[in-house]
């Protein structure tokens, strides 16, 4: 565990963070272009939203950011651009982020032990298992359970840490919301700030995300996995500083090294809930087969995500200089993703 040392450097950092490049003030709202003029065909946009309204799909939003401008936005009946959206696990994005900084300034490392920071919270009999789990771990849904653990009306933490822990840290894919938690929960302690507090100088901020709430467990800690709202342009700007390694209007506010890492497979991914043998779907044909980053999903075509339940997703195309932002209420999510390959995909070409 990383003492909680706030450095002068790292105040400078967080001043100079406060607007998006020292001295100027950061820019609200993404900047427009037309379709055509980023190489875009309009086209495959109107064919995406007849789709959608053929399939009969409970879509919210979608975006589409080319070049770092926005050319293509739609809101369906009921949902407007001002207005925050639910993420559901899109959030844990947002929370790896905030480990990104917490590690880039010093707070933690990767490879920090979890059961250091929560001694207090830890079963009576601590296994090896257990014993070797690190931060890392958390951030690649491998940290040894074999079923995903699901709080209830006790301590989360104790929770997580109470669950069985079957297999070695970083040899086994379980979708875990509440290692997630736990991630949040050790920026919180390491930093002495709410992961929304943490990230507000650091993020939010530079990249005008305003009005976010993040709903927070009963020991007042945000929940990390879940429960953040943002407006759908919010979750583009963020898949914009992804695509852009950190950078934004000029300034590089997290190194490029931590996304060239985040953004890589580090494990073979599954379905949540889903066991190997259980699987009735090809590799090809899943965009949950793909391998898993830091909070993130590999996707087919080349590209990885932010995803949420009920068809919440940042899609980022590198191979496009693009980011996909979409907001729905969707049981069927391959399908949603199917919409957006089979129609908008070839917008790019």
């Amino acid at each position: 565990m990383r003492k909680q040392v706030l450095t002068l450097a790292t105040l400078a950092a967080i001043l100079c963070c406060l607007t998006t490049s020292c001295g100027q003030s950061p820019q609200i709202s993404l900047p427009r272009a037309t379709p055509a003029s980023q190489h875009f065909d309009a086209a495959a946009f109107d064919r995406y939203l007849a789709a959608v309204a053929e399939t009969q799909t409970n879509m919210h939003s979608v975006m589409i950011v080319r070049n770092g401008k926005v050319i293509a936005e739609h809101w369906f009946e009921g949902f407007a651009p001002d207005q925050p959206h639910v993420l559901h696990s899109v959030s844990k994005t947002f929370t790896a982020t905030a480990v990104g900084f917490a590690v880039n300034e010093g707070y933690i490392s990767l490879t920090d032990k979890v059961i250091n920071f929560f001694p207090d919270k830890l079963p009576a009999e601590v296994n090896d298992n257990l014993r070797a789990l690190e931060i890392r771990h958390l951030l690649t849904m491998s940290s040894g359970h074999d079923v995903e653990p699901k709080r209830g009306e006790g301590d989360w933490l104790e929770t997580f840490f109470h669950a069985p822990f079957v297999h070695p840290p970083g040899t086994e894919f379980v979708y875990n919301s509440l290692g997630t938690y736990v991630l949040s929960a050790i920026v919180q302690k390491t930093t002495g700030l709410k992961v929304a507090d943490f990230l507000d100088p650091r993020l939010f901020r530079p990249l005008a995300i305003e009005g976010y709430e993040w709903d927070e467990s009963p020991a007042g800690i945000n929940c990390g996995g879940w429960g953040l709202h943002v407006k759908t342009e919010d979750m583009a700007k963020l898949g914009l500083f992804i695509l852009q390694k950190g950078k934004w209007q000029g300034k590089q506010l997290l190194p490029e090294a931590w996304f060239d890492d985040a953004t890589r497979s580090h494990i073979e991914s599954l379905p949540a809930g889903t066991k190997r043998e259980d699987l009735k779907v090809k590799k090809e044909d899943s965009d949950w087969l793909q391998g898993y980053g830091y909070q993130m999903w590999r996707s087919r075509h080349n590209s990885f995500r932010a995803d949420g339940a009920y068809g919440q997703y940042i899609l980022v195309l590198p191979e496009h200089n693009a980011v996909i932002a979409t907001t729905a209420q969707v049981g069927d999510m391959q399908a949603e993703l199917n919409l957006i390959w089979d129609n908008l995909l070839e917008g790019f070409q």
